[in-house]
């Protein structure tokens, strides 16, 4: 059958990349749905809520603070070792429409555990709206992008086995969801160490999540003690900042005596 050739763009030549270099990373993954009953209603109150996904960002960093393997990966050079973080890097899928095409970038968020939610928020969502040349992240990617073949999957294996190197080019968590699109549970890979993605939320007041993580940096336990306390973030911090946002938005202002 006779078709047509047509092109790769550079955002599909972002993630054959990505994928290729994903493809080594032994994942296995945990599902798991946590109640936020508690955090739906807090966030209700709030006239201009964050989005999901900046509140899953800054929950998982919220409990990688306190368990240092959330922010160890695996290096293979100069010898096989472990590389641990000293704060959290997390890179955000972000769905973008460019040319026509459907695609998907990836904005780094750096120390979202000291970062207030809505500055979280507005940083994804200036990248899901801005240009792609006001976007940092975005070019880079453009830069890489147009790299020779050869010369970007030397980069990729260079990045992908250096302790330093994954962590400024990876981070050490990836945060994606397919919630806008109608929801499902969504097992994706990555070159960092741990990936969290998360459904709609359900009329029981739940959200399905899925981490997904390397196997030779942890087992299934500390992963499933991750899942309990990010829950328990979920409802308690992430709810409690919320709360403070929602009194300030209704404090009144005090008129001013002349």
């Amino acid at each position: 059958m006779r078709g047509t050739h047509r092109k790769i763009s550079l955002p599909r030549r972002f993630v054959i990349d990505l994928m290729r270099a994903s493809m080594e990373v032994p994942f296995v993954s945990l599902s798991r749905p946590l109640d936020v009953r508690q955090l739906i209603a807090t966030r209700a109150g709030v006239a201009q809520p964050p989005g999901w996904a900046a509140i899953f960002v800054k929950a998982f960093a919220l409990v990688a603070r306190d368990e240092p393997i959330l922010r160890t990966l695996y290096a293979h050079w100069p010898r096989p070792h472990f590389y641990e973080l000293p704060r959290c890097a997390a890179m955000v899928a972000i769905a973008r429409v460019e040319n026509g095409e459907e695609c998907i970038l990836m904005e780094r968020v750096l120390g979202a555990d000291d970062m207030p939610l809505a500055e979280i928020d507005a940083q994804l969502r200036r990248a899901k709206h801005a240009p792609l040349d006001e976007v940092g992240s975005f070019r880079r990617i453009k830069r890489m992008c147009g790299v020779p073949q050869p010369l970007r999957r030397l980069g990729w294996w260079l990045a992908g086995r250096t302790g330093r190197w994954h962590a400024t080019n990876f981070g050490n968590y990836g945060v994606t969801s397919a919630a806008a699109s109608g929801g499902g549970e969504l097992h994706a890979i990555g070159p960092g160490p741990f990936v969290l993605s998360y459904g709609l939320v359900r009329p029981d007041h739940a959200i399905d999540v899925v981490i997904r993580w390397d196997h030779r940096v942890t087992d299934a336990a500390p992963i499933a003690k991750a899942m309990t306390r990010l829950e328990q973030v979920l409802n308690g911090e992430i709810s409690a900042e919320l709360r403070g946002s929602r009194q300030a938005e209704g404090k009144p202002v005090r008129a001013i005596a002349k």
